[in-house]
């Protein structure tokens, strides 16, 4: 900052260290840089209210590599003849893979939606 001159038109990267960092603000900025490079997603299926649907999904996306970081099982929520309507975060290393996944859960029969922006 005292020689912006030499820093101009370049990019600069500020190193934070100490006990002073606020570790939820860390924790979003990573998560964000995370989803924003396609690596977090958030899928939206719907599933009948079986037992095992939960479990049955989980060993889908594991088969496939992936990885639940969260779900969000909501029972008493349901559109016109629809079974229960379910989201999962999972880690997504590449596009290629992601697609993947969807495709293994779409041919167990399961409806996919990858959630976007305000709908994450």
């Amino acid at each position: 900052m005292a020689h912006p001159r030499h820093f101009t038109g370049r990019k600069v990267g500020l190193v934070l260290c100490g006990g002073n960092i606020d570790t939820r603000l860390l924790a979003s900025v990573l998560l964000r840089g995370l989803v924003r490079d396609g690596r977090i997603v958030r899928l939206r299926l719907m599933i009948g209210d079986l037992p095992g649907q939960l479990a049955r999904v989980a060993g889908l996306i594991g088969k496939a590599g992936g990885n639940i970081v969260e779900v969000q099982h909501q029972r008493l929520v349901r559109r016109r003849g629809q079974g229960d309507r379910t989201r999962r975060h999972r880690g997504n290393p590449r596009p290629r893979h992601m697609r993947e996944l969807v495709t293994a859960l779409e041919t167990e029969g399961f409806k996919v939606r990858v959630l976007e922006g305000a709908d994450a």
